[in-house]
């Protein structure tokens, strides 16, 4: 949504925990995330794939979560973008040991979560790839394939 200012407040009476804004959604990233707190909100900002970690580094103690897009938004389904390993690598530098979260969503497999896990990506957005093969058995298989494979790269137990 853009501009997302006018919509914060009904997102937060909605009951929304947390806001994420599109860091290319309005003019000024730093008012929209001050909004987000001011509603007693945690704040997060989305990065499309073509948008750089150093978008948010200016306003990296407003933020609670970074949602790294790892396919261009849009539809299911879509292979996963690369690039976005190194990104997630920059923005937990640039944390510093803040608690911040790093979400990534899109194309998320277990092929991948582990890489995304050792970058410093510590929740996942899976769609496509849970949803495969159409029993609740293979969605539980998938899930926690994406999961097992994240906990590995971090060195936790299964």
């Amino acid at each position: 949504i853009a501009p997302c200012d006018p919509y914060l407040e009904a997102f937060a009476k909605a009951g929304c925990d947390h806001i994420t804004v599109h860091a290319e959604a309005g003019p000024h990233l730093h008012r929209s995330l001050q909004a987000i707190r001011a509603l007693g909100k945690k704040a997060g900002v989305s990065l499309n794939p073509g948008t750089p970690a150093s978008a948010i580094e200016y306003v990296i103690d407003l933020i609670d979560l970074v949602l790294v897009m790892s396919v261009n938004p849009g539809f299911g389904g879509q292979a996963f973008i690369p690039s976005a390993i190194g990104k997630i690598q920059d923005i937990r530098a640039m944390t510093a040991g803040r608690p911040i979260d790093i979400e990534v969503d899109g194309g998320v497999t277990d092929k991948v979560s582990g890489q995304l896990a050792a970058a410093g990506a510590n929740a996942f957005v899976a769609g496509s790839a849970v949803f495969k093969g159409g029993t609740m058995e293979s969605y539980k298989a998938n899930i926690d394939g994406i999961r097992n494979a994240a906990l590995l790269a971090r060195g936790e137990a299964i």
